[in-house]
């Protein structure tokens, strides 16, 4: 099974020197990255290194997906965002999980063992939030067992699995839709617990109203297609 590790980046040069050494890119065929149009030094900072670097037809993290499908003819494809939260010893579970016949597995931060960055607070609205679009995907969809993260980008896919899945989503609802179109198709969806760190450069893109809008209106999308992925 060939490999590939695409790493996503969108200004990433305050977190990426410390956490790149780290990345077990001796572990897969091809590593590259897709850039959303970062003008910090990522996009030189990677090719100092000899990391391709892939630019975007159209900004979005679901725009960077389906590049990176694009550019690699890889069976496992394993996803990674250096901007801390992702631990990079994650990254040999994930190609483990797909080689053992998962068509998707995801870091989950929700199961048991696992650590979400809120969870040293009483308050969690984004944990909270997720738990939520994750029970209404899996109460609507799901026939397996229950995913506990349908929403962490922190994860691998078989070629196959993304091909019928065929997502379209513009932005961050990329990794919801994946996962529901998964369930809708009843596919192996392997989760294992990880620790999500702290951000150590750089601030989150997605707005969390607008977002959340977004979130709610891909929901309603693939329950008026009902089980047709």
């Amino acid at each position: 099974m060939k490999r590939a590790l695409v790493i996503l980046t969108f200004n990433e040069i305050e977190a990426l020197p410390k956490v790149f050494d780290r990345i077990p890119r001796d572990l897969s065929h091809e590593v590259f990255a897709v850039d959303g149009g970062s003008a910090d030094g990522t996009r030189q900072f990677l090719e100092s290194r000899r990391v391709p670097v892939f630019g975007q037809e159209r900004r979005g993290r679901g725009e960077a997906f389906r590049a990176a499908m694009a550019k690699t003819a890889a069976d496992a494809v394993v996803f990674f965002s250096p901007d801390g939260n992702e631990d990079p010893a994650d990254i040999p579970k994930l190609f483990e999980a797909l080689e053992a016949g998962a068509d998707m597995a995801i870091a989950s931060r929700m199961m048991k063992g696992a650590f979400n960055e809120e969870d040293i607070s009483w308050w969690r609205p984004r944990k909270w939030v997720n738990l939520a679009f994750g029970l209404a995907a899996n109460t609507a969809f799901n026939r397996g067992p229950f995913v506990t993260d349908t929403i962490n980008g922190f994860r691998g896919i078989s070629r196959e699995a993304f091909e019928r899945m065929a997502p379209d989503a513009a932005g961050f609802v990329i990794e919801y839709q994946m996962t529901m179109r998964a369930m809708k198709l009843g596919l192996d969806i392997v989760e294992f617990p990880t620790r999500e760190g702290p951000r150590l450069g750089g601030h989150s893109t997605a707005s969390a109203i607008p977002t959340g809008i977004v979130f709610l209106k891909t929901l309603w999308r693939e329950l008026r297609r009902g089980r047709r992925a």
